[in-house]
């Protein structure tokens, strides 16, 4: 698979705690939404342990002129590094990896199930289904401390409205904590919740990700819930 040198465009704090970095389009260069790429910075001030190469789902739909990371900025050397580059700077691409990616029967139901950072490949894959006007019913359900803790929330709350065949279902666990409105759903996604808007939870096919321990909680809800191993796809970000 090629290496490629991308040059950030520009980066830009997006929820608390959390940065999206805008890099150049490589020519030539496709993905799948969903799709993942190493990420290697070149000669870092820093270093440690954890070595200079992260791996970030792109957070960017494929038909955007930016290839899009996102990040929560724990402090470490390459998370340093990140937040203080400059415009222009490059680091090497090694991409597209993954098959966290829709599924093509358009008659089977999409279910995301996410919380925190895990929304960066459900943001990419729910803008070019909706870019391509996809015959999918696709719907997210995306879980959060608080609205200022939620990753690309207005983007996918915009696209609600436009779409008749996607459905957005927010949730808030700490509501208590925060300083804005909010008129979604509260506490943690459990059947109940999922059965307000499905039907027939045994139908869909379902992507989880986020921190592992969420990602083993929804899929033992559904797995208790009924639903078919083959029709569960995960991905976890750990340490993000």
């Amino acid at each position: 698979m090629p290496i490629y040198k991308v040059k950030l465009k520009c980066k830009q704090e997006i929820a608390a705690g959390t940065m999206a970095f805008h890099f150049e389009k490589p020519a030539g260069f496709f993905y799948k939404a969903g799709q993942s790429a190493d990420c290697t910075l070149i000669n870092p001030a820093e270093t440690d342990a954890e070595g200079n190469t992260r791996v970030f789902s792109l957070a960017s739909a494929p038909y955007e002129a930016d290839l899009i990371v996102a990040t929560r900025m724990r402090d470490t050397a390459f998370k340093r590094v990140l937040k203080t580059m400059e415009p222009g700077t490059e680091l090497t691409l090694d991409a597209p990896y993954g098959s966290f990616t829709l599924h093509n029967n358009a008659s089977v139901p999409a279910v995301f199930l996410t919380g925190g950072i895990g929304v960066t490949p459900v943001k990419s894959i729910v803008l070019q289904a909706i870019h391509d006007n996809v015959p999918h019913r696709i719907l997210v359900f995306y879980s959060n401390s608080r609205p200022e803790d939620a990753a690309f929330l207005d983007d996918l709350m915009k696209s609600h409205v436009t779409n008749p065949n996607y459905t957005f279902v927010g949730t808030m666990t700490q509501m208590e904590k925060s300083s804005r409105e909010w008129h979604g759903e509260s506490g943690l996604i459990s059947k109940a919740m999922l059965l307000k808007y499905i039907v027939d939870l045994t139908l869909p096919i379902y992507y989880i990700d986020g921190p592992p321990a969420m990602v083993t909680a929804m899929r033992k809800l559904l797995s208790e819930a009924g639903v078919d191993d083959d029709n569960i796809r995960t991905e976890e970000f750990s340490g993000y």
